[in-house]
């Protein structure tokens, strides 16, 4: 069992940025992409339905692969050393406000596995 945890989130202006972090309990994250996981990071704003922000993933060599939804590139930058997962976010819009969840996604497998609880974002106009 997996257990994932978020921090970083807060208040910010728009036009600001912030770093959200993604920690496995006990156990380094950079395993998980050398057994071929998938860690990605949604979002859900209140009233709204969860959606994909972005994902990493890392195979060969410990090189990481990254995506992002469209509204997020540009903005948006996931990187980690190793131990944790960070998503980057810069150029913050009112529009950005939701609580950022990471997950994991295993090998074969159809469907992320394992959530965080989740972390608030609030960007004020």
């Amino acid at each position: 069992q997996v257990q994932l945890a978020e921090s970083g989130g807060g208040l910010v202006q728009a036009g600001g940025s912030l770093r959200l972090s993604c920690a496995a309990s006990g156990r380094t994250l950079g395993n998980y992409f050398i057994a071929g996981y998938i860690l990605a990071w949604f979002r859900q704003a209140p009233g709204k339905e969860r959606e994909f922000v972005g994902s990493i993933s890392g195979r060969v060599s410990r090189i990481y692969y990254a995506d992002y939804a469209d509204s997020v590139k540009g903005r948006f930058t996931i990187s980690s050393d190793n131990a944790k997962v960070f998503l980057q976010l810069n150029s913050l819009k009112p529009e950005d406000t939701a609580v950022y969840y990471c997950a994991l996604q295993g090998p074969g497998s159809a469907q992320f596995d394992y959530w965080g609880q989740g972390t608030p974002v609030t960007v004020s106009s």
